[in-house]
């Protein structure tokens, strides 16, 4: 019987350290994903899976570390059972090999959705108050006012797009979306 760790961060920029502290004394193999939830397309998620036989164990830290949502995780953890192998969710100490695990399981997959949901609502309530407030949400503009009437004024005299937004550093399609913005 093999574990297999599946880890995944959202962004390159996210370290998955954590998670591999606490799997790596777990597991026989660690998989490390950079996708972000939303991702319908998990490759390293999907090869940890194909590798997985009966009497395996698919081992996760977190459980919104492996699925989307409460549908997902139950979905999935059936597909893993109708093979013959277990999830284990490491910070939680769930086994969904017990009848207790799949149930806590089950009720935790649930709150993990809500706590999702909850977050992203709190989030766009702040988003609409800032706007609310005159307040940029986002990214800082790439250009400055004075860059942007430059960039524009280069246009107009002909030089292609993709030429001055080279100049500024940055994708022809950003530049036409700034000034787009500006009009």
């Amino acid at each position: 019987m093999k574990k297999l760790g599946y880890l995944r961060v959202s962004t390159a920029d996210q370290k998955p350290d954590r998670q591999i502290d606490g799997l790596r004394f777990v597991c026989d193999e660690l998989f490390v994903e950079y996708a972000s939830a939303a991702n319908t397309k998990r490759p390293v998620y999907e090869e940890v899976i194909a590798r997985l036989n009966p009497g395996d164990g698919l081992v996760v830290w977190d459980l919104d570390r492996a699925f989307r949502s409460v549908v997902d995780a139950l979905i999935e953890v059936e597909k893993l059972k109708e093979r013959g192998i277990h999830l284990e969710i490491v910070n939680l100490n769930i086994d969904t090999n017990t009848p207790g695990g799949m149930l806590i399981y089950t009720v935790v997959s649930a709150l993990a959705e809500f706590e999702r949901r909850m977050l992203s609502s709190r989030t766009k309530e702040g988003m609409a108050a800032a706007k609310a407030r005159g307040k940029h949400v986002g990214r800082p503009p790439k250009l400055s006012t004075a860059q942007l009437d430059d960039a524009i004024a280069r246009i107009g005299s002909g030089t292609p797009v993709n030429k001055v937004a080279a100049a500024f550093d940055m994708a022809p399609w950003s530049l036409t979306r700034a000034i787009k913005r500006e009009q």
